[in-house]
């Protein structure tokens, strides 16, 4: 259910690890809590692009009750897009600018209840029969409780009804038709997971989803009883996170996260180290900025190095009281109260080790001193330590890597244009071994795609792009900027593995790759190569190619007796690379 998205877009470069190659995956996400639509554009073009970040989660769009408080937001009044963070038109805005280099656009949908007014919302219309009946305090040991009373004094919507879920499908589809990619349903939890179903069979496309489950123990409604709609919040990961972060229990025990007996699965699972809700409600349990930017970060530079769930970074502002509303002045300005923290380097650059290291979902070459400090590695692609000790770590780890010199991304950035690092390096010799020096309440990561000394050069992927999609950045039809071989010139040849993830299609409709050589149909659709869905909804296929030859190619949609029906492009600029120095290039949709 992972959206693992391929670069695409054109991608400013900056000089700290700027550009993002064009086949590697978007595998985290950022939540830029109560953030203006004007500056999440700004941020996704200058910050969240270029760091590889997959997509933003936002606050409400939707029309809400008056006040300064954060929560305000969370008491809808209508499904009109206008509020705090800006209007219609700058929404629309923001979601276009930030698809352009590649980032997606999550709503934070408020559908379980609308405001705590009376039961009379004109501007949708709803009136009192479509609102459940209980109003009593919720009894967490009764399901039926849970699922149709009041949630806080919030009025709770009838979402059994064929009236509320095709109200709530309409404001959904509004926001895709803006380009939103996806969902995150609040309070899940009090809504039965049937309705949730019911409301999503009425969506157009396929947005992601993910739904807000607060498990406990005992209680009749888990998260794994809507884990076959779509992706769920596992807050075992925030809980135990603060656990070990502040340092209550040995952090080596974390190694077994995600196998304890009450845990989501990976692949359903939404991971991170705090939520708006919980680090306000619980901040003794939860780790926060104001655990310091040690702490939270390495909790992030942890969750965002080992291979469980979809990981969201929260992004968040100060406050002295739960209730306290955002700073009044501009959040991209990471001044007056907004803290950024999705801009520390310990975590704007683990979101490309994350990328960079999906293709080896496991641990390998596993190491802790009993306590508190960890080493592991990412099946040769890359290696983290983590320190969590009141003294420095220095000590010679197998890490599995290729033999070379990488930047230390934790204490500097890489430059993917010069090759250089801004801080210390890492050498890993002949046989994966490296001497790592790590300071107490710190740590190191190194990967692949931040080897010093070896600048991009045929994949940087740094042109305009096209936000209809297709073959280059001028057309949408894929015509290419590049001729290529063809295939036809002999020599020599190489088998080449293509990936293509979050290949949704329905029956009939199949994923294929195609591009500027012959061998992948000159971008003619008819003639595109056909993949297989045995991880389904990724796709792959081993094709043969002619070797060092320039390739551009892109993901594509169609259907199988039908070439010219059910087209769907990639978005974005084309995927490069030169056939035989990149045997296995991946994108997605």
């Amino acid at each position: 259910m992972k959206p693992i998205k391929a670069m695409v877009g054109s991608l400013l470069l900056a000089s700290s690890c700027a550009a993002v190659s064009a086949d590697t995956p978007r595998t985290a996400f950022v939540h830029l809590f109560e953030w203006q639509w004007e500056d999440i554009a700004s941020e996704c073009e200058n910050v969240l692009g270029p760091k590889g970040f997959s997509a933003v989660q936002v606050s409400p769009p939707q029309k809400s009750i008056s006040g300064t408080q954060w929560w305000t937001r969370y008491q809808p009044v209508s499904y009109q897009i206008e509020g705090r963070s800006g209007n219609r038109s700058q929404f629309s805005d923001m979601v276009s600018r930030c698809k352009a280099v590649g980032v997606d656009i999550y709503v934070d949908a408020i559908i379980n209840h609308m405001a705590a007014w009376d039961r009379n919302f004109p501007e949708v219309p709803y009136s009192y029969e479509h609102f459940n009946s209980c109003t009593s305090d919720i009894d967490y040991g009764n399901a039926w409780s849970i699922q149709h009373c009041d949630l806080v004094g919030l009025n709770d919507l009838k979402t059994g009804s064929a009236y509320v879920q095709q109200k709530i499908a309409d404001y959904l589809n509004d926001l895709t038709s803006l380009g939103v990619a996806g969902f995150r349903i609040d309070a899940a939890k009090h809504i039965p997971a049937e309705d949730i179903n019911g409301i999503k069979s009425r969506l157009t496309g396929n947005p992601y989803i993910f739904q807000e489950v607060i498990g406990a123990g005992g209680e009749p409604v888990q998260p794994g009883d809507y884990s076959w709609i779509g992706d769920v919040t596992e807050f075992n990961f925030t809980n135990t996170m603060g656990h070990y972060f502040k340092l209550r229990g040995p952090l080596r025990e974390i190694s077994n996260i995600g196998t304890w007996s009450g845990w989501l699965p990976s692949e359903d699972a939404v991971v991170f180290v705090a939520n708006h809700d919980n680090q306000r409600q619980k901040t003794a349990d939860i780790i926060t900025h104001k655990d310091g930017n040690y702490a939270n970060n390495l909790a992030h530079v942890f969750m965002l190095g080992w291979p469980y769930g979809y990981p969201k970074v929260m992004s968040s502002y100060d406050w002295h009281d739960h209730d306290q509303g955002p700073p009044s002045s501009g959040a991209s300005s990471c001044s007056n109260g907004w803290l950024c923290e999705h801009r520390n380097r310990e975590i704007a650059n683990m979101v490309g080790f994350r990328n960079h290291t999906a293709a080896h979902w496991g641990v390998t070459d596993y190491w802790d001193n009993g306590s508190n400090q960890m080493a592991w590695g990412r099946g040769g692609l890359g290696f983290v330590v983590l320190n969590m000790e009141g003294y420095d770590l220095r000590r010679s780890f197998q890490t599995g890597m290729p033999e070379g010199q990488y930047c230390d991304i934790i204490q500097g950035d890489f430059n993917r244009i010069t090759g250089e690092c801004s801080g210390s390096t890492v050498t890993v010799d002949s046989n994966g071994n490296a001497n790592f020096s790590v300071y107490y309440r710190n740590a190191s990561a190194i990967h692949v795609g931040a080897r010093v000394g070896e600048p991009c050069i045929d994949d940087c992927n740094t042109s305009s792009s096209s936000s209809s999609g297709g073959g280059s950045s001028s057309s949408s039809s894929g015509s290419s900027s590049s001729s290529g071989s063809g295939g036809s010139s002999g020599g020599s040849r190489i088998d080449t593995h293509f990936t293509c993830y979050n290949g949704y299609s329905y029956w009939g409709q199949s994923v294929y790759v195609v591009g500027n050589v012959d061998e992948l149909g000159s971008w003619d659709p008819a003639r595109a190569q056909k993949l297989n869905p045995d991880g389904y909804p990724t796709w792959n296929g081993l094709i043969n190619l002619p070797s060092n030859q320039p390739i551009e190619w892109k993901c594509l949609k169609r259907e199988e007796q039908n070439p010219n029906g059910g087209i769907e492009w990639q978005n974005g600029s084309n995927n490069f690379f030169r056939s035989g120095d990149n045997t296995s290039p991946r994108s997605g949709f």
